[in-house]
């Protein structure tokens, strides 16, 4: 690797290369690689960082605005973490329109208020015309743990996989909205606060392992990285898997898979299987979890991987993507 690529960026096995390769070998290996650090300094606050370079600035759905506190809340919030505080940092590139600075403002604002969020510190910059795409965002989360233990590595054998609604809109939203095929589609992207949906898994007595939002690299990504840190295989079964006609007719008209498109507004759940009744009632209790179901099962296997049983009773392997079909998609 003697260059940065845009697969680096996509979730999948270029990025972790780069992790390793660069940033571990400088600052070290974390003990996990998880949406939050629980902090040594107190077990009970969940930080977290991410930075928002999506393009356009505005989708069907949503902007950068929304989903720069919708991303670190989620990030949060499938650790465990009630989302508190955030810091935001404004990459802002000379000429941006005044109006469209605002209307992202003012879009952060409202999702602060939808998740109980607070910004409590902020940061900008101005760079000269060419420097930036109009506007890069940067938000740092501070969560108080209700619900410690949640990890990649604790999927067992027999649990139940859980998602809360369809896959892959978020990524198919983008892609649609750029116009780069000249295709036209109405594909709403999911981006949105999680905290409330998930709230009450929190507080049910539920026996959850593993919460996750599939964001870059998707469904596949995350569910990959699951069966890699818990040693276990993880079946799917293909017609459970909820997508939504528009994203699915999307992606069969340009050949992309849509378990690797990103969603950014949805959680993937590794609970009992005895548990999964309890869990999608309530999910399915609240607005973003409408959709929630059953896609999968954990399975005890000497060779991590994810497996998607189609419905001609075959069988065939879900890879990790290697990079990212579509980059800057937040």
């Amino acid at each position: 690797m003697s260059r940065v690529l845009l697969a680096h960026g996509g979730g999948g096995e270029a990025m972790h290369t780069l992790l390793k390769d660069v940033f571990f070998a400088a600052f070290g290996t974390p003990a996990c690689l998880e949406d939050a650090a629980l902090l040594r300094l107190d077990p009970r606050i969940a930080l977290t960082t991410d930075a928002f370079v999506v393009s356009p600035l505005f989708f069907k759905g949503g902007d950068i605005g929304k989903i720069a506190v919708a991303g670190t809340v989620n990030d949060l919030s499938v650790m465990g973490a009630r989302p508190r505080y955030l810091a935001a940092s404004f990459i802002l590139e000379e000429g941006l329109e005044t109006r469209l600075l605002e209307r992202i403002v003012r879009s952060m604002a409202l999702e602060t208020k939808a998740s109980g969020v607070h910004i409590a510190a902020g940061d900008t910059k101005v760079v000269q015309k060419g420097a930036a795409d109009q506007l890069f965002i940067v938000t740092t989360g501070i969560g108080e743990v209700v619900y410690p233990g949640l990890s990649a590595s604790k999927v067992q054998p027999g649990d139940a996989i859980l998602i809360t609604g369809t896959a892959g809109d978020h990524g198919a939203a983008i892609l649609a909205e750029r116009g780069e095929f000249g295709l036209e589609a109405d594909i709403q992207s999911d981006a949105a606060s999680l905290w409330g949906l998930l709230e009450p898994l929190y507080t049910s007595g539920l026996t959850l392992h593993s919460l996750r939002d599939p964001t870059r690299g998707g469904v596949s990504a995350t569910l990959n990285e699951w069966a890699g840190a818990s040693s276990i295989a993880i079946e799917l079964d293909e017609a459970a898997i909820p997508i939504a006609p528009p994203v699915l007719g999307l992606c069969e008209l340009l050949g992309l898979e849509p378990l690797e498109l990103a969603s950014e507004g949805r959680a993937l759940i590794a609970l009992p299987q005895k548990e999964a009744q309890a869990a999608l009632r309530l999910l399915q209790a609240h607005p973003l979890g409408e959709n929630a179901t059953q896609i999968g099962v954990a399975l005890a296997s000497s060779s991590p991987q994810v497996l998607i049983r189609t419905g001609f009773g075959s069988k065939r392997l879900l890879d990790p993507p290697f990079g990212e079909h579509l980059p800057r998609i937040c």
